[in-house]
C-alpha cells in the first residue's frame, strides 16, 4: 500500500499524556515506515480549557520523542469556515436537518428513555420538518434508520453495528461550532488521511464518522483501534499509578529512545526483541503486530530498558543529555575529556540520567561530603597506614593510567599486607565520599592526580582529627 498518510490530532487541555504519545508514535512509525506523510493537527475547539501552554507543551514532547510531521501543525479553530461549507453539503443533499428542541425537552426524552429502559437518542422530531436556519437552531446529521454500519478495523477486526441503535447526532451546536465526530472527519477528509490509528475509546464514534464518509461522498480510511494503556492494576492509567505524562519522564532522567521503545512495545511485538534503536522500529513497524490485549505500563520495566539505552548510547551523546542534570545540581559541564571517561564508568550503573548526575557529582566537586556511616566504617585508624603509603606512591607517580595506579595499589598491599578490599574501600570512601562507585582504579584515574591526593589527604586529617 502506498500514499499512507496518518495523523496524530492532541487536544491541547494537558500535557501530552503516555498513551497519547504511543498513538503519536505508532501513526508516525507507519507513516515513516510506508514512505508515506504524517500531519499533526490540534483539536482545539474547547476553547475554555485549551491553552498555548499546553499546545508549545505537546509540540515539545514529541520532538524530545523524536517524532517530525510533513503538516501542520492545523488548528480546528481556524477552520470553521471549512466545517461551515460542509454543513452547508449535508444540507442541500438532505443528509442534514435544523433542530430546534429546546434543552428542556431534549433533557426530558432522554429521561423518558431511561425510565423505560430505551437508549437516551434524539426521537427525530425535527427531521422531516424542514426547519429554516435560525437563532437556537443546530444541525442534525440525518442518519440511516435501518440496516448495519460496518467497522472493518485493522486491529479489531470486522464490527457490525445496527443503525436502529444509533440516532440523529449533532454536527453543528446553536452557536455555530462543529461538534467532535463532525470536525474529525471533515479535517480528514480535506487532510487526505486515508490511515487512522487510535485508541479503542473511539471505537463507538466511528459508526458515526463511517456515516458522514457515505453521507459526503469521500472513501472511508483505514482505521485501527488500539487497546488502551493500562496502569499494573488493569485500570485505565491515571495520576494514581504515578507520572501519566512525556514531560515527566523526561525531567526524570529518561532517554528519549527509551521512551519510544517502550510505548512501541506497549501493544506492538516483533518477535520476542525488546530492544529496538529508532531505525530498527522504522524498518520493521507495521499494524499487523499490533495486539488485542490492553499494554499494562510498567515503570520498573521502562527503568530497565532506559539503562540499556543508556548503556547503548555513545558518550558524546550522553554528555549533551546530561547537562541540564549537572546544571540543576550546581555543575557546569566543560568541554573536557573527564566527561566522556565519567559517563563511561556510570552508564553500567545508571538507569535514569537523575541517577548518573547523582553518582557524577563526586567527580566534580571541590569539597565532598562523606556519607556518615561509610565514613564511620572505612575512615578509621585502621586505614591510616594504607592511605598514607599510598599517598606516598600516588605523589611520585608519574604516569598517572590505571595501570600504574593498579600497580601503585599493589605496591600498598604488599607493604601494609592487605588485601585490595582493606585498601580499596577506604580509599573510595575518601574520593567519592561512599562505598559504592565504579572501580577503584578507574575513578581514581578520571579524578586527576590532584584532586585524588587533596581528598587522601583530607581523608587522614578526618581520621586524625577522631
Amino acid at each position: 500500500m502506498s500514499g499512507i498518510i496518518t495523523r496524530f490530532p492532541p487536544s491541547p487541555t494537558g500535557y501530552l499524556h503516555l498513551g497519547g504519545a504511543r498513538t503519536a508514535i505508532f501513526n508516525w512509525l507507519y507513516a515513516r515506515r510506508m514512505k508515506g506523510r504524517f500531519v499533526l493537527r490540534f483539536e482545539d475547539t474547547d476553547i475554555e480549557r485549551s491553552s498555548k501552554e499546553y499546545v508549545d507543551a505537546i509540540l515539545e514532547s514529541l520532538e524530545w520523542l523524536g517524532i517530525d510531521w510533513d503538516e501542520g501543525p492545523y488548528f480546528q479553530t481556524q477552520r470553521f469556515p471549512v466545517y461551515r461549507d460542509y454543513i452547508q453539503k449535508l444540507l442541500d443533499s438532505g443528509n442534514a436537518y435544523y433542530c430546534t428542541c429546546p434543552p428542556e425537552r431534549l433533557d426530558a426524552m432522554r429521561q423518558k428513555a431511561m425510565a423505560t429502559g430505551g437508549k437516551p437518542k434524539y426521537d427525530g422530531t425535527c427531521r422531516n420538518l424542514g426547519r429554516p436556519a435560525g437563532p437556537g437552531a443546530a444541525v442534525r446529521f440525518k442518519a440511516p434508520l435501518t440496516g448495519t454500519t460496518v467497522l472493518d478495523d485493522a486491529v479489531k477486526g470486522g464490527i457490525v453495528f445496527q443503525n436502529e441503535e444509533l440516532d440523529d447526532f449533532i454536527i453543528c451546536r446553536s452557536d455555530g461550532t462543529p461538534t467532535y465526530n463532525f470536525a474529525v472527519v471533515v479535517d480528514d477528509i480535506t487532510m487526505g488521511i486515508n490511515t487512522i490509528i487510535r485508541g479503542d475509546d473511539h471505537v463507538m464514534n466511528t459508526p458515526k464518522q463511517i456515516q458522514l464518509y457515505k453521507a459526503l461522498g469521500s472513501p472511508l480510511p483505514v482505521f485501527g483501534h488500539v487497546p488502551m494503556v493500562l496502569g499494573k492494576d488493569r485500570t485505565r492509567l491515571s495520576k494514581r499509578h504515578g507520572a501519566t505524562s512525556v514531560t515527566a519522564y523526561r525531567e526524570m532522567g529518561f532517554l528519549p529512545e527509551a521512551m519510544l521503545n517502550y510505548l512501541v512495545r506497549l501493544g506492538w511485538s516483533h518477535g520476542d526483541q525488546e530492544f529496538f534503536t529508532r531505525q530498527e522500529l522504522v524498518e520493521v513497524f507495521n499494524l499487523d503486530n499490533i495486539g488485542r490485549a490492553a499494554g499494562v505500563f510498567d515503570p520498573e520495566k521502562l527503568s530497565a530498558l532506559n539503562a540499556d539505552h543508556i548503556k547503548a548510547t555513545p558518550p558524546a551523546m550522553l554528555i549533551n543529555r546530561l547537562r541540564p542534570f549537572m546544571a540543576a545540581r550546581g555543575v557546569e559541564l566543560a568541554e573536557n575529556s573527564t566527561n566522556e571517561k565519567m559517563i563511561v564508568s556510570l552508564a553500567p550503573r545508571s538507569k535514569t540520567l537523575v541517577e548518573m548526575a547523582d553518582q557524577a557529582l563526586f567527580y566534580y566537586q571541590d569539597e565532598i561530603a562523606y556519607d556518615p556511616d561509610a565514613a564511620r566504617k572505612f575512615l578509621t585508624a585502621e586505614a591510616l597506614p594504607a592511605l598514607n603509603a599510598l599517598t606516598v606512591r600516588l605523589e611520585a607517580l608519574q604516569d598517572y593510567t590505571e595501570p600504574a595506579l593498579e600497580n601503585a595499589f599493589k605496591a600498598v598491599m604488599a607493604e601494609t599486607g592487605l588485601k585490595l578490599g582493606k585498601i580499596a574501600q577506604p580509599v573510595r570512601v575518601a574520593l567519592s565520599g561512599r562505598t559504592a562507585s565504579p572501580g577503584i582504579f578507574e575513578i581514581t584515574a578520571i579524578i586527576g592526580k590532584e584532586k585524588t591526593l587533596r581528598r587522601l589527604h583530607r581523608a587522614i586529617v578526618h581520621i586524625e582529627g577522631k
